[in-house]
């Protein structure tokens, strides 16, 4: 018995051998400060490295900042300064050597940067604790009551994101990521400019949807001309803020995403959410799936879905249907690292695993 969920799914010149993906997730577990600020250690290889093991077909690290002040929290990984690179590529020999593809998210936090740990409470890092900074948005306006109000960024601090972006995936590249994705959604800083409800700007990066989009698309061809024309490039994006015509809308996402698919981008990973505000959001099981299924009839781009998948036959269905190329799993990942394994299982599927773990099949 066949299984679509574990068909193998090309981009470009990179054969992902299966469509069950990890999604980022961060781990907040690097050091916050001195020459490991932002380096990956054995905590991100021995995560990632068990998903691998545990046969997922691409693996896509966390939200890695391109700048120190883009991590959205103190202990981010970073991918800034070119003494990150050997811990990086430490992980991406593991994942290769599983037969995993290792791709990795660049991101900026924007206004949503300098938090504390989920577990320490996801507000502002106290003034006291020395490690937090002041945040950087398109406009004055805070995430929440909680958050401080970001300073705003001038057009030539733009134009430095932008290098930063450029600077990360040439980073990513040389430590030998296959893939990588950038963050433009959940209201960090793409996702912040092209909101209304966040971009409140009256210049070229805000007002219309062709300003409000300009900064997604100056990063992509940053991207793009230093990351190597045979592998893919990925966008996060969230389809909605979940706030009706106040900020980002389903159309423009379809709107973005075609003209993403001219400035190079392969693949659209579809979430919602994050920016903020009074979100009415209708979680359940596949919740985000139409969102990807509309940019793939709409914009003609690959896409991921996300969110709350965590059954094998769900799965299954959404690759089977094409309602999307891929399925991306997150928490689900987190609670069960050999998830795939166990979903090939039930859909009688075959699944290469790790000759060590031989005895165990």
């Amino acid at each position: 018995m066949s299984a679509a969920l574990f068909e193998p799914f090309t981009l470009r010149s990179v054969t992902v051998p299966n469509r069950v993906w990890m999604a980022p997730m961060c781990q907040y577990s690097a050091e916050p400060t001195g020459p490991g600020a932002g380096v990956a250690g054995d905590w991100h290889l021995a995560h990632y490295g068990a998903r691998a093991t545990g046969g997922a077909g691409l693996i896509l690290l966390e939200s890695t900042a391109v700048a120190p002040e883009g991590r959205i929290s103190p202990f981010d990984l970073g991918i800034w300064d070119d003494a990150q690179i050997d811990g990086l590529r430490r992980i991406t020999g593991f994942l290769s050597a599983q037969g995993t593809v290792p791709g990795v998210q660049i991101g900026h936090a924007g206004r949503k940067a300098s938090t504390q740990r989920p577990w320490e409470g996801n507000g502002p890092v106290a003034a006291d604790r020395g490690i937090g900074w002041q945040p950087l948005g398109p406009s004055p306006v805070a995430y929440d009551e909680v958050h401080p109000v970001p300073t705003e960024l001038t057009v030539e601090q733009i134009q430095d994101v932008v290098r930063q972006f450029g600077d990360a995936a040439r980073r990513a590249l040389a430590a030998g990521f296959k893939v990588v994705e950038v963050h433009g959604a959940h209201g960090y800083l793409i996702g912040q400019f092209l909101s209304p409800f966040s971009n409140r700007r009256t210049d070229a990066y805000g007002g219309s949807f062709e300003n409000r989009t300009r900064l997604a698309l100056e990063v992509v061809d940053a991207v793009r001309a230093v990351w190597p024309e045979e592998l893919p490039l990925f966008f996060r994006i969230s389809a909605t803020d979940w706030l009706e015509e106040q900020g980002w809308t389903a159309d423009e996402t379809v709107r973005l995403a075609a003209l993403l698919r001219e400035h190079g981008v392969d693949l659209l990973d579809v979430s919602t959410g994050g920016n903020g505000g009074p979100a009415r959001i209708p979680v359940a099981p596949g919740y985000q799936v139409p969102f990807a299924t509309r940019v793939k009839e709409e914009a003609g781009l690959a896409v991921a879905a996300v969110g709350l998948i965590t059954e094998s036959a769900q799965a299954e269905k959404i690759v089977a249907n094409g309602e999307a190329d891929a399925v991306l799993l997150g928490r689900e990942l987190l609670r069960d690292a050999s998830w795939p394994r166990r979903a090939a299982r039930e859909l009688g599927a075959e699944l290469a695993f790790p000759p060590q773990y031989a005895r165990a099949f």
